[in-house]
């Protein structure tokens, strides 16, 4: 079953079992795919679903921070459920010693030495690492090992 189609899925059983968290927060996912597939005219594709829901996790992540330096408590408790929600669909994110094993093997592959090659590294661990962990963590580990 295709990840669109769980999620249309789930819909269905939020509904059911009257969770409005769950089910509002997979809506929301809902109408980003469907522009996507009016405005483009195409079918949203698994790899397109997992970029759909990093751009969401992590516009519930800013919104989480936000809340906190504003002191609204009760708003960071709601993007926090919504956030569970999504990591469901998302592929599991690799560990830090496993993106820094990863890492170091990219290195060694394109030749880097220096914070010159940044791009190099960068390119292929998007490429190699894919949504499975967060281009923030990455940066920060390619400086810590090129630095």
């Amino acid at each position: 079953m295709s990840l669109n189609a769980q999620i249309k899925s789930d819909i269905k059983d939020a509904m059911r079992a009257k969770d409005k968290q769950k089910r509002d927060t997979l809506r929301n996912i809902q109408t980003v795919v469907k522009q996507i597939e009016v405005d483009e005219r195409r079918e949203v594709t698994d790899a397109d679903m997992e970029k759909i829901l990093m751009k969401y996790a992590k516009q519930r992540e800013d919104a989480m921070t936000q809340f906190a330096d504003a002191g609204r408590d009760d708003l960071v408790e709601k993007e926090q459920a919504e956030l569970a929600i999504i990591k469901v669909y998302l592929p599991e994110q690799m560990d830090d010693a496993e993106l820094e094993a990863t890492l170091r093997e990219i290195i060694a592959t394109v030749g880097a030495t220096s914070m010159r090659d940044m791009g190099k590294v960068m390119g292929r661990a998007k490429q190699a690492i894919g949504n499975r962990a967060d281009g923030g963590r990455i940066n920060v580990c390619v400086k810590g090992l090129l630095g």
